[in-house]
C-alpha cells in the first residue's frame, strides 16, 4: 500500500498502481468525471499514471489553470495530427499550451494555411476527438527516438539531441506519436468544441537567423457554449483593441521610418499622458519623493557594474561605440543604476534616510519583432519609476506605504478588481540571480511580512524574481476579465552592494542601505493601453482629453458656445466648440464616436436664458442647466474619481 497525502492535507491507503484517477472515484464519482491531468509530487502526470510510491497528490480539473494547460496541450496534440492528415508534407516542431489554447509551429513547406483553411482543419480534428482515442505516454531511448525522426523531421532531431537519454518520452493517440514531456487529458472525447485563431510566422528557435516557419493558433473547450462565450468576449475585446482606439481617438501612431515598436504620441496622448504624470507627480511629492532627471544612455560599464549587462544584454541595443577608442555607451535597458549613482553623489547620513528618487525615465529594450504589439510590447517606453534608499529598520513602513500609493493609483483609475504576486527565486537556477542567499531569504521575508499585515491576496510565484531582488507584482483583472499584470514594487539588497551605496549609522560607522525599486503604472505604454482597453476609450472624467463638447444649433451662436467654452475653462474643464455647418444629429453621432462624456446643445433658448442643454455619452438628455449648476456638476464627479493620497 501506499500512503497519498491530498490537498486538504488528508492521507489516504492506496494499492500500489493506483492511479490519479482511482483516487477521484474513490472520493466521488462526480470528481472522477471532470478530472482530466494531475500532479504528483510537484511533477504533472496523466489521470492514468501508476502510483508506486507514497507521495503527495493534485487533481485538476477544466476549473483549473493545470487543468486547462493538459487540455489545450492535448489538443495541440490533435491540431497536429489534423495538420499532418491534411498537409502530407508538414513537418512539426513544438506545440504549447499558451495563456488562452495553444498552437503548433509546423513547416508546411511549399503549402499555405489562411482563414480559409481554418474550418476544414476544425472540422478534421473534431473528427478525430470524436474517436476518444487514449492519451498513452511511453520511454523511449534516445537512439529510437533519433530514429524514429531521422530522415523525417531535423527540427524533432535537434530537439532531442539536446534531450538526455532516459528522459525522453512519446504520447501516442489513435494513429499519432509526438515527441512529449506529458500533462494530458485522458482521451480526445473530453474535446467538445475547437476554433482556429490567426496564423502566423514564428523563426525556428525564435531566431530571425533561422527559417520561418508557420504557428497556427488555436483554442478549445469542453462544451460548444463555452466558446461560443469566448468567441463574444473576443469580439469584444476587438472592439476595445488598444490600437484600434489610439488611432481612432488620436492618440498615439507608430512609423516605419522611426523604427517598429517606437510609438509616436499624438497632442492628445500627450496630453493624456501628462495629466497621468502629474496625477502620480502629486501623490508622490505628498509621499517625500524627490524627482531627477537622468540620461537616455550610460556608459557599458555602468551597466556591468548593475549586472543588467550580463542579465539584459541580450535583450539591449547593441553597445554604441563612440570615435575614442575603447569607449562605449548603451541606450539604458533600465534607470536604477542612474539612481545608484545619484545617491553615491554625496555621503549620507541614518538622519537622511528615507531618500526618495522619482523619475518618469524612457529605457529601451530590444525586443524581437514578432514580439511587439501596440504599446503592450514596444522598445522604447517610460517608466514611473523611482528607488527608496533606506535603513534596514525603515525598509518595513516603506514598502507598505509603496503598497498604499500603488492601492491609491488603482481606485482612481477604476482597478478594484486585483490579487498580488509575491515573485521569488527559483532556487534551482541560482545562475538567473545576483547576490547571496542571505540577502535573497531577508529580501523575500520583507515582501511577505508587509502582504500579510496589509491583508493582501497572495500567490508566490517560484522563479519569477528579478535577477536582483524578490518583488511584489499586481495582478489587475480589466472588465473583460483578463488578467494584466500592472505595478510592481521590489526589494534589493544587491545593487546597494554592486555599487558600494553607504551611509553613516548612529555608530558613527558606515552601512549598506536597502533599496526598494517602485512603478505603480509599470510602463505609462503599456498602463495607457489597458486602461484603453478597460475603459473601452471612456477614461475617468478627469483623464479624459476633451471632457465637454458644446455643440452650436448653427453658426449664429458661435458667439454663446464661445463664452460657455470661457467660463468652463475659467473653472478648469476642457472643452471644445463645434460651430461647423453640419446637422445638431450629426455633431452628436461624431461626438458619441469620439468619446465625449458630455455634450452642450447651444441654441436661441439657451442664449436667451444663459444655460445649456445636457447630454451624457451613452446616456442621452439629462435636461437644461445653467452653466455653474454644469461646472459644479462636473467638478463633483472629477472629485469623486479621484480622491487626494494621504
Amino acid at each position: 500500500m501506499i500512503a497519498i497525502t491530498l490537498p486538504d492535507g488528508s492521507v489516504k491507503k492506496y494499492e500500489v498502481g493506483s492511479t490519479p484517477m482511482d483516487v477521484a472515484k474513490s472520493i466521488s464519482e462526480g470528481l472522477a468525471r471532470n478530472v482530466i491531468s494531475a500532479s504528483f509530487n510537484d511533477t504533472t502526470i496523466e489521470s492514468t499514471t501508476p502510483l508506486n510510491e507514497d507521495g503527495s497528490l493534485v487533481l485538476y480539473t477544466w476549473n483549473n489553470e493545470e487543468g486547462k494547460k493538459a487540455f489545450w496541450h492535448s489538443t495541440a496534440h490533435i491540431l497536429a495530427q489534423a495538420l499532418e492528415a491534411l498537409y502530407p508534407h508538414v513537418k512539426l516542431w513544438v506545440g504549447p499550451a499558451i495563456d488562452k489554447g495553444f498552437y503548433y509551429d509546423v513547416d508546411l513547406g511549399d503549402d499555405t494555411i489562411s482563414e480559409k483553411d481554418f474550418k476544414t482543419i476544425e472540422d478534421k480534428m473534431l473528427e478525430i476527438a470524436r474517436g476518444k482515442h487514449d492519451f498513452k505516454m511511453r520511454s523511449v531511448s534516445k537512439a529510437d527516438a533519433l530514429s524514429y525522426y531521422k530522415g523525417k523531421n531535423e527540427y524533432k532531431v535537434d530537439l532531442i539531441e539536446g534531450l538526455e537519454d532516459g528522459d525522453i518520452t512519446f504520447c501516442d493517440h489513435d494513429s499519432f506519436t509526438d515527441l512529449c514531456r506529458g500533462g494530458h487529458i485522458p482521451n480526445t472525447g473530453i474535446v467538445k468544441a475547437v476554433k482556429i485563431l490567426s496564423v502566423a510566422g514564428a523563426y525556428y528557435k525564435g531566431d530571425e537567423n533561422n527559417k520561418q516557419l508557420t504557428r497556427v493558433y488555436g483554442i478549445s473547450f469542453p462544451k460548444q457554449k463555452d466558446l461560443t462565450d469566448y468567441l463574444e468576449l473576443l469580439e469584444e475585446a476587438k472592439k476595445r483593441d488598444h490600437r484600434k482606439l489610439g488611432k481612432e481617438l488620436e492618440l498615439f501612431t507608430f512609423s516605419q521610418r522611426v523604427g517598429q515598436g517606437l510609438p509616436l504620441w499624438l497632442p492628445k496622448g500627450a496630453a493624456l499622458r501628462e495629466r497621468l504624470e502629474n496625477f502620480l507627480k502629486a501623490a508622490q511629492k505628498k509621499a517625500g519623493y524627490e524627482m531627477v532627471v537622468s540620461p537616455h544612455i550610460g556608459q557599458k560599464e555602468l551597466y556591468v557594474t548593475s549586472g543588467h549587462y550580463a542579465k539584459y544584454g541580450e535583450d539591449s541595443f547593441k553597445p554604441i561605440q563612440t570615435p575614442n577608442e575603447g569607449e562605449e555607451f548603451m541606450l539604458k535597458p533600465m534607470n536604477c543604476p542612474h539612481h545608484c549613482e545619484m545617491y553615491n553623489s554625496k555621503p549620507w547620513s541614518y538622519k537622511d534616510l528615507p531618500k526618495r528618487f522619482a523619475e518618469f525615465g524612457t529605457v529601451y529594450r530590444y525586443e524581437q519583432s514578432g514580439e511587439l504589439h501596440g504599446l503592450t510590447r514596444v522598445r522604447g517606453f517610460t517608466q514611473d519609476d523611482a528607488h527608496i534608499f533606506c535603513t534596514p529598520d525603515q525598509l518595513d513602513k516603506e514598502f507598505k506605504d509603496v503598497i498604499d500609493l500603488v492601492l491609491y493609483v488603482f481606485g482612481s483609475l477604476g482597478f478594484e478588481n486585483f490579487t498580488t504576486q509575491v515573485s521569488i527565486r527559483d532556487p534551482k537556477k541560482p545562475e538567473k540571480y545576483i547576490g547571496n542567499l542571505e540577502n535573497w531569504e531577508k529580501a523575500e521575508k520583507a515582501i511577505i511580512n508587509a502582504v500579510e499585515d496589509k491583508k493582501l491576496d497572495y500567490i508566490i510565484e517560484e522563479g519569477e524574481a528579478a535577477f536582483y531582488g524578490p518583488k511584489l507584482d499586481f495582478m489587475v483583472k480589466d472588465a473583460l476579465g483578463r488578467s494584466w499584470q500592472l505595478g510592481t514594487i521590489q526589494v534589493d539588497y544587491n545593487l546597494p552592494e554592486r555599487f558600494e551605496l553607504t551611509y553613516k549609522g548612529n555608530d558613527n560607522e558606515l552601512h549598506r542601505p536597502v533599496m526598494i525599486h517602485r512603478a505603480p503604472f509599470g510602463s505609462m505604454e503599456r498602463f495607457i493601453a489597458i486602461l484603453l482597453e478597460h475603459t473601452g476609450g471612456n477614461f475617468p472624467l478627469w483623464l479624459m482629453p476633451e471632457q465637454v463638447s458644446i455643440l452650436t444649433l448653427s453658426e449664429k451662436y458661435e458667439k454663446y458656445g464661445q463664452k460657455v467654452l470661457n467660463l468652463l475653462e475659467n473653472d478648469e474643464i476642457r472643452a471644445l466648440v463645434d460651430n461647423r455647418n453640419e446637422t445638431i444629429g450629426k455633431k452628436i453621432r461624431e461626438a458619441e464616436m469620439n468619446k465625449i462624456p458630455y455634450m452642450l446643445i447651444v441654441g436661441e433658448q439657451e442664449e436667451n436664458d444663459g444655460t445649456v442643454s445636457v447630454r451624457k455619452h451613452s446616456e442621452g438628455d439629462l435636461g437644461t442647466m445653467s452653466i455653474s449648476e454644469f461646472s459644479n456638476m462636473l467638478q463633483a464627479e472629477v472629485k469623486k474619481d479621484i480622491k487626494e493620497f494621504k
